[in-house]
């Protein structure tokens, strides 16, 4: 895949494209991620227009104004523009974790764009009781007041920033080797003056990225929504299941959907980095069919 870069109202959105013939595919990566999540499954994918974005905040794109934040809700709009700078009236959408979240809006809300979607490690939105809107709310305004106050690490090197990052990812469940972590924290890095007159390393993530979310659907909401989706969709799951999507949930959501199959594959939460080989042909033809 080689580099791209489009400009939409917001500015500039980075990503990579692998310039194929076929069938246009927007692909969304997961939070804190960026487009290099999709180099690994990119190389065993064929007939395709490939365009892996790294969504606002994220990568090498720009982040949202100040005073503003992070929502699906904005994401979409983000999402929206830049298929409308490409060209593309109509596309298929290949999501990961937060990015299928957002791809599972967007198919439900523009079924005139949205042709197919293929999501991995997740299918609509994280869902909450009604009952915690209050306390999250609370939450979520104390740690937006208090961002301002913080500082970013700045790391003397490039290996130090892979070793932090892996050591992150050791969660139950995540699946990422040393390889991946490099892959996606190389695009996720700038230079920065250390201070001693030497250069380091921070993360080009917008800090508010890791901010609570203000507010989350309830799961009513969340299953009305795939309801809505009327393309169809491909969900592939690693098992075992993440603790906030249980396999019992992410079967009914799929019920759901007029059009819809799940696929599992025994893996963590990266599976289509780690395991690219095995998702690739769990995708099959599903973009060219």
């Amino acid at each position: 895949m080689r580099e791209f870069e489009i400009g939409i109202a917001l500015g500039r959105i980075a990503g990579l494209r692998n310039h194929g013939e076929g069938p246009r595919v927007l692909a969304l990566h997961g939070w804190l991620d960026n487009a290099a999540s999709f180099v690994p499954l990119a190389a065993h994918l064929r007939g395709i227009d490939l365009v892996a974005i790294d969504q606002p905040g994220h990568g090498q794109s720009a982040h949202l104004p100040p005073g503003t934040d992070y929502s699906f809700v904005g994401a979409l709009n983000a999402v929206l523009d830049v298929a409308d700078a490409l060209g593309w009236d109509r596309f298929a959408l290949l999501g990961h974790s937060m990015g299928a979240g957002i791809g599972s809006m967007l198919a439900a809300a523009c079924p005139q764009r949205v042709e197919r979607l293929l999501a991995i490690e997740a299918l609509g939105a994280l869902a909450e009781a009604p009952e915690h809107t209050v306390s999250r709310m609370r939450e979520a305004v104390l740690a937006h007041r208090g961002l301002k106050d913080k500082r970013l690490r700045v790391f003397p090197d490039v290996d130090s920033a892979v070793r932090t990052r892996q050591y992150a990812s050791r969660v139950p469940g995540s699946g990422l080797d040393e390889a991946s972590v490099r892959l996606l924290v190389e695009r996720g890095l700038r230079e920065v003056d250390a201070g001693d007159g030497t250069i380091g390393y921070e993360w080009s993530s917008d800090p508010r990225l890791t901010l609570p979310t203000m507010t989350r659907m309830t799961e009513p909401q969340v299953e009305d929504l795939v309801a809505g989706i009327e393309c169809p969709v491909r969900a592939i799951f690693a098992d075992p299941a993440q603790s906030y999507l249980p396999d019992a949930l992410r079967r009914r959501r799929v019920a759901l959907l007029p059009q819809g199959e799940l696929v599992v594959i025994a893996g963590g939460h990266h599976l289509h980095m780690q395991q690219a080989a095995e998702v690739a042909a769990a995708i099959g033809d599903f973009f060219t069919a």
